[in-house]
């Protein structure tokens, strides 16, 4: 027998699955877990336990589902908008927006059935919604309590009205020319332009000195700029000339041909678009069901603007369609430094020709590659697009790569594909602080989290789950001090009964190595905190009525409390209290190996006698060989024991009741308690049989 110390520098490959055991010469092998449950993995490689969820409210309908989607203004200015059959609501900073004492709600025309096929995109305070099977709608935002939301209006601005052109003629010879008119008026704000307004003719001779013809209208609405006048030339208007004012001289002005009247293209209007997004100050739409492959952009700088010119114009509007092999609708526009278009086969890549901006006359559309997206809006991660695969299951990035001269696309999930096979994913979500993570809720009710640094090769995976419960949907929004929020849907059985809970993932606390960071330590789910004068009995736990609760009372953690009509009462009085459903969180380490082995130790029993593990700001765990032979290890208590145990940091040693295993050599690290634990690295001592 030989004895060999294996030191786990890091953590950072994240969980592999069973698929991966035989590739020990794989470098995420050597940093990565065989489970690692309700743990999350940091960019450099360290992993702590997930912070526990605040309890929000509950959905207003216990059994419809719910589709969460952030509303982000800015940095300081959030809102989580709670998308159910028929309705919305409004979340921030972990409160519900009320009005007179009940949640303030607005009637939507989306069901429950059309919810997790919603796309959208925000600008500002207006947010567009978009599904095949109802007209694009528009949320936007008047006041703290006035919010609406209706049809996107693709209409044109209407143009001036009761336009007449008056001859003016002078002595000589007789009025012999026809001369037409048309105008148009331009909107304050945007500076759209309406299409033309009816034509009026006159009978005059421009070429004879003091002759004239004068066109009048009338004026239009209180948001006018100016308006815009043209002559026929040709068979088509050109510009003459512009004014605040409502009427124009022509004294024989030649037309700009170069620029005409806006007509207006209604096939959008007739249409129900799948997929939106912003690109080169256009609104991008694709995707209806009777034009599954059509791409309209509306006019530079406008929000709905359909209008182009005779002839064309860069600033026209821009409509394609995606000639491919199949027909398969686009369900994504992705803008990158291009745009991506994303259908149930492949991923398109949308450029200019023969200039830097896309035009109505400079589109190119080429395929990038042939993997094919599920209906679950993709995410953007610095420059890389992150999308569900439409068959399998997997999560794909596609981005840009220089060699190729276009982007490509890779398989976050081939690692781990025991977690991803036969599956789908149903939500995702991005959260760029404290660092970055993508959420992803998968059909099963299980959360998954990937520790996602693009540029540095990070990508590591985490499963979450929670007690009595299955996720159903996530969003992100930075509503939290210094970092962003991740809110979750959780579809519940709480005493009995089934709820749909909205929870806000809490903060770590990061502190110094001070005694007091256990105080404000959360680690429960569906919770409640109070912070205030000592007290014995916490309330606000009606949600929680009849189930059993962690409790951590000034930094100690209590025997588990039972929910008695909304409250729990401690066994000594505490200013600091947290109590929710316990997290169940653990890692187990991947099959050992041996560096002086030839078989690198594979084909040997094994057998663990101890452990040293460098820990950061951490509590009392637990490390064994099987989760039912645990040797707990605490931290040391500072005297007089006013605020529990110290938070540790350093190495520590745990000897381990061990057992002889083939192929084994693995290490489960639990956390029972509602405290913190990070653990940097491990050191086991294994022992490694014939």
């Amino acid at each position: 027998m030989a004895t060999q110390r294996n030191y786990y520098r890091s953590f950072g490959g994240g969980e592999v699955s069973q698929d991966m055991w035989g590739r020990i010469d794989d470098g995420k092998y050597q940093t990565g877990l065989a489970e690692c449950r309700n743990f999350m993995v940091r960019p450099q490689g360290p992993i702590e336990n997930r912070p526990g969820t605040t309890f929000v409210s509950f959905a207003k309908f216990n059994h419809k589902r719910v589709r969460l989607v952030p509303f982000v203004y800015s940095s300081d200015q959030s809102m989580v908008l709670e998308m159910g059959d028929g309705y919305m609501r409004f979340h921030s900073h972990g409160l519900t927006l009320m009005n007179g004492g009940v949640p303030y709600e607005i009637i939507t025309p989306f069901t429950e059935q059309m919810l997790f096929d919603i796309h959208y995109v925000q600008s500002a305070d207006v947010m567009t919604f978009v599904h095949p099977s109802c007209p694009p709608q528009e949320l936007r935002r008047f006041g703290a309590l006035d919010w609406r939301i209706g049809a996107t209006d693709f209409a044109p601005t209407a143009p001036p009205a009761d336009v007449l052109a008056t001859a003016t003629v002078s002595d000589g010879m007789p009025p012999s020319i026809t001369y037409s008119y048309v105008v148009t008026r331009v909107r304050d704000g945007d500076g759209s332009e309406s299409t033309a307004s009816a034509a009026s003719s006159v009978t005059n001779n421009l070429y004879v000195t003091g002759n004239k013809n004068t066109i009048t209208w009338t004026a239009g609405d209180a948001g006018t700029r100016e308006y815009l006048v043209y002559k026929m030339q040709g068979g088509l208007f050109g510009y003459i000339g512009r004014t605040t004012g409502t009427s124009l001289v022509d004294d024989n002005i030649g037309p700009d041909m170069s620029r005409t009247p806006p007509r207006y293209d209604d096939t959008l209007q007739n249409n129900q678009p799948a997929a939106v997004s912003y690109y080169e100050q256009r609104k991008v739409f694709a995707g209806s069901w009777a034009m599954p492959q059509q791409v309209w952009m509306t006019r530079s700088g406008t929000e709905s603007q359909m209008t182009y010119s005779m002839p064309v114009r860069d600033d026209d509007r821009i409509s394609f369609r995606v000639a491919a092999r199949e027909v398969n609708a686009i369900r994504h526009i992705v803008p990158l430094s291009n745009l991506l278009l994303l259908t149930a086969a492949g991923e398109w890549r949308v450029t200019s020709v023969n200039s830097d901006a896309i035009t109505p006359t400079s589109v190119s559309v080429k395929p990038q590659s042939y993997v094919g997206s599920s209906n679950v809006q993709p995410l953007v991660v610095n420059n890389t697009a992150l999308f569900a695969a439409a068959r399998g299951g997997h999560i794909h990035e596609i981005g840009y790569n220089w060699q190729a001269n276009g982007y490509i696309t890779s398989d976050l999930s081939l690692r781990n594909a025991s977690l991803f096979d036969l599956g789908h994913i149903v939500d995702m979500a991005y959260r760029k602080a404290p660092y970055p993570v993508v959420w992803a809720v998968n059909y099963d009710g299980r959360l998954f989290g990937l520790t996602y640094v693009p540029e540095q090769q990070v990508g590591a995976w985490h499963v979450h789950t929670t007690q009595d419960g299955m996720f159903e949907s996530c969003c992100v929004v930075p509503d939290l001090p210094f970092t962003d929020a991740l809110y979750v849907v959780v579809k519940r059985k709480l005493n009995g009964q089934e709820r749909r809970c909205i929870e806000r993932m809490h903060w770590r606390v990061v502190q110094n190595d001070v005694v007091k960071d256990s105080v404000d330590s959360y680690f429960v789910d569906c919770g409640v905190s109070y912070g205030g004068a000592p007290t014995t009995t916490l309330g606000g736990l009606g949600h929680l009525n009849g189930m059993k609760v962690n409790v951590l009372a000034d930094g100690v953690a209590l025997p588990q409390q039972t929910v008695v009509n909304g409250s729990i009462n401690l066994p000594r009085p505490a200013s600091t209290i947290q109590a929710g459903l316990p997290i169940d969180a653990y890692v187990r380490t991947l099959p050992a190996t041996a560096i002086n082995d030839t078989a690198l130790g594979q084909g040997r029993l094994k057998n663990v006698n101890k452990v040293w593990l460098r820990v950061q700001r951490s509590d009392a765990f637990y490390v064994g060989p099987a989760r039912n032979m645990m040797r707990e290890w605490r931290a040391p208590t500072w005297p007089g024991g006013e605020y529990g145990a110290a938070l540790f940091s350093g190495e520590v040693e745990v000897p381990i009741d061990g057992v002889w295993m083939q192929g084994g050599g693995q290490v489960y690290i639990e956390q029972r308690s509602p405290l913190p634990l990070t653990v940097l690295g491990m050191t086991a001592e294994i022992v490694f049989g014939g």
